[in-house]
């Protein structure tokens, strides 16, 4: 998008023809709520003119259709769709998504700056526009074994790479609370710039401290009372609705014409199948319609809203001198995508074709010492037990504590109680820990589960009630390089390879959505009975979400941030 300024402005003036100009549409206002009838001119994928009739070497008749400003996710791990950065695009594209603000830090903590720069390399081939926030913790925390450690250093060459963005989600909210020198030292050098927040729960004068530090976006908030202390802040809010975390009922309170400005809409971690089942940001601007939200404060926080936020200045409008990004819908209160323009590329099947592809990165990145039976076995010699307690729909966890009878120098699994041992494996190849330990929400009557993706360290995590059963899942994840397997009685129920990194399939998206399917169907044939098993055992390995967490170094009482003796 390099369009000549002078030929800009006569093509605005209508004095020279444009590449392409949208005939007939209805474009909405998302600053005033106006509806302004006319075409759209645009060159070299710049909006040229709008309201007023042109011409143009490619017309395209839009009439009946409401044209709207592309819509910005400004929170996502593209790691969590399971696919690569380009399938990613072609999986959400078509439903009017035109900016990704991603955090590679999925990719990072298994491959460190390598991964990020893949992502980075990704950006300049996609039709959607992909800017990047460089991952600020990786590891997360020290409670936890990953695959690389990132510092100020690491990442202060990737700061000038044209889809660098900033700092993506400081998520040791803890660290920058008591000012601790490594989070002081990245913050630093990245102060004066977008710093992206990650602090459920925070509140207070805590939560005065880490927006002081230079933080002012938060995609963590849970309740409305939550969103709007931080909005009095000055933080922006991302709601989130992602495959596990599902924020947006809850903050739809805040989400009104006069707040909207500040708010702004993110998926964070939706995965293929639930994309194609009820959409991407498409399905939240619908289903917040559908609860009464106010469709101009909808649309807003979809587009302007986000480009606002995060200083693309560029977008988030339909409006002479920004960006082409424009979705034709048959409504607004459906958001049914008719066509999409990026840039002022449509988003169709052949310019899909037509991007160049990249090689894949981070094979055999599976790395897991040897895994037996005994591997998971518990030999504590006390009763009380702590437990991780899922919260369906969260990824915050409750601190349970169950008494759970030693049996033969163990304490087994006690299906019948709700209680599925859950255990972590180092796969990176550092040092080979393990740790079990149990978790109530799974409901699994038989069988076991593992992955690799394991956020945010990504090692291996197994969820099961037969030792047999969790060696059999946990050892197959080497031999397919990564990714989710479901057993049972000694045989692979159903599984989906993850060789990139162990992270990203190499398959098409409609590939790994059916893949998803077999697996979800698997997993009911063991008791199961959430909606997303998979991406909901990932989270319980996160040591900065309270309550209770378990990594390769233990169980993590998150409040107090201190592994469990």
């Amino acid at each position: 998008m390099t369009a000549d300024l002078a030929h800009l402005i006569a093509v605005g003036r209508g004095a020279r023809a444009a590449d392409l100009v949208l005939r007939g549409g209805t474009v909405l206002d998302v600053v005033t709520g106006a509806r302004i009838v006319g075409d759209v001119a645009v060159l070299d994928g710049v909006i040229a003119g709008i309201g007023a009739g042109y011409d143009g070497a490619v017309v395209r008749d839009v009439r009946g259709a409401l044209l709207v400003p592309g819509f910005i996710d400004t929170h996502l791990h593209i790691e969590s769709s399971l696919v690569t950065p380009l399938e990613f695009d072609r999986c959400v594209g078509p439903r009017g998504i035109t900016t990704a603000i991603c955090d590679p830090h999925e990719i990072a903590n298994v491959l460190g700056v390598a991964g990020i720069a893949y992502f980075l390399e990704a950006s300049l081939h996609t039709l959607m526009s992909i800017r990047v926030n460089l991952s600020s913790c990786v590891p997360s925390t020290d409670m936890e074994t990953s695959g690389a450690r990132l510092t100020a250093a690491d990442l202060a060459p990737l700061r000038d790479h044209p889809s660098a963005l900033g700092l993506a989600e400081f998520m040791n909210y803890p660290g920058v609370v008591a000012g601790d020198p490594g989070c002081l030292e990245m913050l630093e050098a990245f102060r004066g710039g977008h710093i992206d927040g990650h602090a459920p729960l925070l509140s207070g004068r805590d939560l005065n401290a880490y927006v002081a530090a230079g933080i002012r976006t938060e995609h963590e908030a849970t309740t409305a009372e939550e969103a709007l202390e931080k909005l009095q802040r000055g933080m922006r809010i991302l709601i989130r609705e992602g495959s596990v975390s599902k924020d947006l009922e809850a903050l739809l309170p805040i989400l009104t014409e006069r707040n909207s400005a500040y708010v702004c809409l993110c998926t964070d971690d939706r995965n293929p199948l639930d994309i194609a089942e009820h959409g991407h940001l498409d399905h939240m601007i619908r289903t917040a319609i559908a609860r009464g939200a106010p469709e101009l404060a909808v649309y807003r926080a979809a587009s302007l809203s986000g480009a606002e936020a995060f200083g693309l200045k560029d977008r988030g409008q339909i409006a002479p001198g920004k960006r082409a990004d424009i979705v034709a819908l048959g409504s607004l209160a459906a958001c049914d995508a008719q066509a999409v323009w990026c840039g002022g590329v449509e988003m169709t099947a052949e310019a899909f074709a037509a991007r160049t592809t990249l090689p894949p990165i981070g094979r055999q990145s599976v790395k897991a010492p040897p895994i037996t039976p005994a591997t998971f076995r518990d030999r504590s010699n006390r009763d009380e037990t702590h437990v991780i307690g899922i919260v369906e729909g969260k990824i915050i966890t409750e601190h349970l504590r169950e008494s759970i009878p030693v049996v033969g120098g163990d304490k087994p699994p006690d299906p019948a109680r709700d209680l599925a041992r859950i255990a972590v494996i180092e796969r990176h190849g550092v040092n080979g820990n393990t740790a079990c330990g149990f978790v109530r929400g799974f409901a699994m009557t038989a069988g076991a589960i593992a992955s690799t993706v394991c956020h945010d360290h990504h090692n291996i995590v197994c969820v099961g009630v037969d030792y047999d059963d969790m060696a059999l899942a946990a050892t197959r994840l080497t031999e397919i390089e990564g990714g989710f397997v479901v057993a049972r009685d000694g045989a692979v129920l159903a599984e989906l390879a993850l060789p990139v990194a162990g992270l990203m399939s190499l398959e098409p998206f409609e590939t790994v959505r059916d893949r998803l399917v077999d697996l979800r169907d698997a997993a009911r044939t063991l008791g199961v009975t959430l909606e997303e098993p998979f991406l909901q055992l990932a989270f319980l390995a996160l040591p900065v979400i309270p309550a209770l967490k378990i990594t390769d170094r233990g169980l993590v009482d998150v409040t107090r941030f201190e592994i469990l003796g």
